[in-house]
């Protein structure tokens, strides 16, 4: 049984972005609504979702634009008060993400004990936000020093409105990953988020390394979850459930609901 299987208790899940509003520090934070709207907000999305059936919750500071690679703290200690404040209304299996800081999303997952963390950690990038470095070997130490290697990592091997330095062929890419890292998953992106994912990309990444987790990470539709879970192990959705399929509205229950139970007579 694939630990997709166990953790989520479903095949092909479906995780489903719960996208926060800027926070302190956030160029288009708004000072005026302050943390409370932020954390009403994030509540009625988090809801929506779940009563839409979603399988999982990743909580993202989405609208943290322009992104930082290195964050700072306000930005984890932003997003650890809303979880908390929503941690009793948490009915699913949850994740985070600290865009783009992968130190800092172990943080926030060992602080709020979220069992599963996706980040770009490895890889060198030419990207909207300059050049893109990481250190995954310092990564896996800081993750294996606070205990937390029960936190599953997802690593972004195609990031979004990035692209790898080198010459490399996203085969090659994805086994060297596997191989030198043993990632509990590897997500494939379109360009930005709500960008369909390319199906060819794909499934080459999943023939590359057949016996690891592979998400497809952006732009799953309605329209095409079947051809995308028909080649991957599970879906991160988060533009396709907002109002109108728009990446800055909030979260439709209904919009939801429809896809999930498209995603359920696809299961059986």
């Amino acid at each position: 049984m694939k630990w997709t299987e166990e953790k989520f208790g479903v095949e092909k899940p479906i995780i489903a972005m719960c996208h926060l509003q800027a926070m302190p520090g956030d160029p288009h934070y708004d000072y005026t609504k302050g943390m409370e709207w932020v954390v009403e907000m994030a509540r009625k999305d988090l809801l929506a979702l779940q009563v839409g059936g979603v399988d999982a919750i990743m909580f993202s500071n989405e609208f943290s634009l322009p992104y930082l690679t290195k964050t700072e703290p306000i930005t984890s200690i932003s997003m650890g008060r809303i979880i908390g404040e929503l941690m009793s209304e948490i009915k699913v299996p949850f994740g985070v993400n600290v865009l783009w800081d992968p130190i800092a999303s172990i943080d926030l997952a060992v602080a709020t004990k979220a069992t599963f963390v996706r980040e770009i950690f490895t890889g060198v990038y030419a990207s909207d936000f300059g050049l893109w470095n990481t250190n995954v070997g310092a990564t896996a130490r800081h993750r294996d020093k606070l205990r937390a290697n029960n936190i599953k990592l997802l690593y972004n091997i195609v990031p979004e409105a990035a692209k790898y330095l080198a010459n490399r062929d996203i085969a090659d890419i994805a086994k060297t990953t596997v191989f030198n890292n043993l990632p509990d998953g590897l997500c494939v992106s379109g360009a930005t988020a709500g960008a369909e994912t390319d199906s060819s990309i794909l499934k080459t990444v999943k023939n590359a390394v057949p016996n690891t987790c592979v998400f497809v990470n952006t732009g799953v539709r309605l329209e095409n979850v079947d051809e995308k879970l028909a080649i991957a192990d599970g879906a991160v959705v988060g533009t396709t459930f907002k109002i109108n399929g728009e990446f800055f509205n909030g979260v439709d229950e209904a919009r939801v609901k429809e896809f999930m139970n498209k995603v359920y007579k696809l299961r059986k």
